[in-house]
């Protein structure tokens, strides 16, 4: 990746089990995508670098090393969409601060939505629902998990449309993990693929 671009997510000699070492960089505004077959560990990656699981080696946001931010802090500026969000509270309107609106209306919700019951949502809709939640913290870093896995094509555009726009206007870093290789043309400035616990740089 260009130097020239400044490095909001640094990873360095990264150990998970299996995995690794490993070192990334994803510089403000870049979206990296993750490739490997099912089972190599990209979930395993993603929950590393945002210390959901022990892990050895170096992570930095901004030049800061991860050490030096609590646990909640650091997870709120790195932050995991995971294929499988959780919900805490029955209705979508509790599990906001303030309800974010326009990221809502974005993504095809109109206010109604504050009121639904989690549990009567579809997957889909509780993917978009997640990614609107999770971008209301404004995190520095947006790593994603197949964000898109269960929607149909115009909500797909409606996401990537978003973190587009995201990653653009808050000069933010996506790691982005997709089995669509139509999709990753679409979205990713760097592309790099996960197998037998090494990461590699290929071409887009």
């Amino acid at each position: 990746m260009s130097s020239e671009i400044k490095a909001v997510l640094s990873v360095s000699e990264l150990k998970r089990l299996h995995l690794g070492p490993l070192s990334l960089r994803v510089g403000a505004g870049e979206c990296v995508a993750l490739t490997g077959a099912s089972g190599t560990g990209k979930s395993m990656l993603l929950r590393a670098i945002a210390d959901l699981d022990p892990n050895e080696g170096e992570v930095r946001l901004e030049g800061k090393r991860r050490e030096t931010f609590s646990g909640h802090r650091w997870r709120r500026q790195v932050a995991l969409l995971p294929a499988e969000p959780a919900w805490w509270a029955e209705r979508v309107g509790e599990h906001f601060v303030t309800p974010p609106l326009a990221l809502l209306q974005a993504l095809g919700f109109a206010a109604e939505v504050l009121e639904w019951q989690v549990e009567h949502c579809s997957t889909g809709e509780r993917q978009r629902l997640a990614l609107a939640r999770l971008l209301e913290n404004r995190p520095r870093v947006v790593l994603l998990d197949e964000p898109t896995a269960s929607l149909d094509s115009t909500n797909v555009r409606r996401v990537e449309e978003l973190l587009a726009e995201y990653c653009a206007n808050e000069a933010a870093a996506l790691v982005w993990v997709s089995h669509d290789q139509e999709q990753l043309r679409r979205v990713a400035t760097h592309r790099y693929h996960l197998a037998d616990g090494i990461l590699q740089e290929v071409a887009l």
